[in-house]
């Protein structure tokens, strides 16, 4: 009997441990739950730095984030550079502060940017850049052809030209996307000796500075048949420094980017010829898309080229612009 006594005892005391442990295993598997749960509803934050917000191509960029954030449902932080190599610098270091989970990076200085590059690559932080390099271990680079670009432009001025005449370049700041327009322009022209650069300046791309510099070649130069511009803003600075000298029958403008602007003038008439359309929202939208490939651990290339289309007064009716 008292054996009986015991056994039931020990007995009270199995079950209750039992109970216990399979409590405590449902409060850890509660718990884990809960951890996944909040890892999955973590929302996507994502930085993007442009190196101007003053220019039509970067605010369509801006526009193409706005997309990223609806179909993502992700946080996303959009600033400008200003043209400030140290400014777009510490931004990146303010989005490795935030712990975005990406960046996407349009540089303002493809060299300069580089140490803040590999800052973000030492935090986990996968870094695409758009409409161009930049150095210090970018994942991958989205951008237009710029070399297609400047080809088409190129092919387009050698046309209207037949072969011959005085041309002017206006340049612009020290990155790839600019270099590469240039280098498919000269690609062409190179193969015409008719065709004569007669001056080529930096123009920044932006319209107050090419205006400036469009200035000084039209007092330098009295003949002037053709000028190609590397991008749209600078393209508006030539033709305001051109009406401003009442020479807007002598030469013709083509350019880069498609932007509004570009599409307004083409249809207006007059010098703008045509410019090498880019879709700058495409770049956001196919960056992120890649960032979230490396994320889960996939290889993606290590350039994205998307084709420009050149537009004309004659086919700008169908282009969909920004």
């Amino acid at each position: 009997m008292k054996n009986m006594k015991i056994f039931s005892i020990v007995l009270v005391i199995v079950t209750l441990f039992l109970l216990s442990a399979c409590g405590n295993n449902e409060n850890v598997s509660s718990s884990d739950n809960k951890d996944k749960n909040n890892d999955t509803d973590k929302k996507l934050k994502i930085g993007l730095t442009v190196p101007t917000l003053g220019n039509p191509f970067f605010v369509a960029m801006s526009k193409g984030a706005k997309e990223v954030a609806s179909k993502y449902d992700a946080e996303v932080i959009t600033v400008s550079a200003d043209h400030d190599l140290a400014k777009q610098t510490a931004q990146i270091e303010d989005f490795i502060t935030k712990k975005v989970d990406l960046i996407l990076l349009s540089p303002f200085d493809s060299a300069g940017i580089a140490g803040a590059v590999a800052q973000a690559k030492s935090a986990g932080i996968p870094v695409v850049a758009l409409d161009g390099f930049a150095e210090g271990g970018i994942d991958t680079v989205v951008m237009s052809d710029n070399v297609q670009a400047g080809r088409l432009a190129a092919e387009y001025l050698v046309k209207q030209l037949d072969g011959k005449g005085n041309i002017v370049i206006i340049d612009g700041p020290p990155v790839s996307a600019v270099t590469d327009r240039i280098k498919g322009f000269n690609e062409v022209i190179s193969k015409y000796p008719d065709i004569k650069v007669v001056a080529k300046q930096n123009g920044e791309g932006n319209r107050e500075k090419a205006l400036t510099v469009m200035e000084s070649i039209l007092t330098a130069n009295k003949e002037i048949n053709a000028v190609f511009t590397i991008n749209d803003e600078e393209a508006t600075g030539v033709q305001i420094a051109q009406e401003q000298a009442s020479r807007q029958d002598e030469f013709f403008v083509v350019s880069v980017d498609g932007a509004p602007a570009a599409v307004d003038a083409l249809k207006k008439g007059g010098s703008f010829a045509g410019t090498s359309a880019q879709f700058p929202n495409q770049m956001v939208i196919d960056g992120v898309a890649l960032a979230l490939k490396i994320i889960d651990g996939e290889k993606v290339e290590s350039e994205v080229l998307i084709p420009t289309e050149f537009i004309t007064q004659e086919n700008v009716d169908s282009y969909k612009g920004w």
